[in-house]
């Protein structure tokens, strides 16, 4: 996969995000985010159902539990058709190990595996005073990506600010997957640690999630299309 803008499909309703992705008809499919909202609202089926449309899809639900749990977990959503799937850097190595296992199909195959780091809602503040992590949060997102690198995963999920050092720390072909990513006349919401798409093209991010600038648009698909042309073109 090349550099890819991935919108994040964070509806209540099967009827809303269709109602959402209808409006793509006839032109560019965008690679689709289904996060838990949406999951938990509809199941299993919206993914497929979604994946019969034509979109590549990355399946946000961040798993985090004891090794043996994610890595059955992850073995059941090896049988939907998803191209990334996630969970949390901070389960440690043994549990990334396992999940790698579990979603590894027979026949070798697999979605891409990544991990997210720390939440781009969190900043230094919070994560010192919330996780009592006392170390740079810089020093901490460098440390997961290893650790991810370690378990053999493809990459993480990371502020676009670290997506540059996550490269030199892990080499350029462990994937940089960015939320956090607004227009620069757009509102930044409870993002904390937010860049440009164009910023975050420049920084080296492999792929950008972008949500609100693109679903919650007067115009959804020249919104999703100017990301497309800031950062992949």
């Amino acid at each position: 996969m090349g550099r890819d803008v991935i919108v994040a499909c964070d509806f209540a309703s099967a009827e809303k995000v269709y109602e959402f992705l209808d409006k793509f008809e006839g032109g560019r499919k965008p690679f689709v985010k289904i996060g838990m909202e949406l999951f938990y609202a509809e199941g299993p089926q919206i993914v497929r159902e979604i994946k019969k449309r034509g979109h590549k899809i990355f399946l946000d639900l961040k798993l985090h539990d004891i090794p043996n749990t994610v890595k059955k977990s992850m073995a059941v959503l090896s049988n939907l058709d998803v191209d990334i799937t996630n969970l949390h850097a901070s389960g440690t190595i043994r549990m990334m190990e396992g999940a790698l296992e579990g979603l590894t199909r027979p026949d070798g195959t697999r979605p891409l595996l990544i991990a997210v780091t720390q939440l781009t809602s969190t900043d230094q503040e919070s994560m010192e005073n919330d996780l009592l992590i006392k170390e740079p949060i810089d020093k901490v997102v460098m440390h997961y990506a290893h650790n991810a690198k370690v378990a053999g995963l493809d990459g993480v999920v990371c502020s676009p600010l670290e997506a540059g050092k996550v490269h030199e720390t892990c080499g350029k072909d462990f994937l940089t997957i960015t939320p956090g990513v607004r227009f620069a006349d757009g509102d930044i919401g409870d993002q904390k640690r937010v860049m440009t798409p164009a910023q975050a093209k420049e920084i080296g991010s492999d792929y950008i999630v972008v949500g609100r600038p693109i679903t919650a648009a007067e115009d959804p698909v020249a919104a999703y299309n100017r990301c497309v042309e800031e950062f992949c073109d």
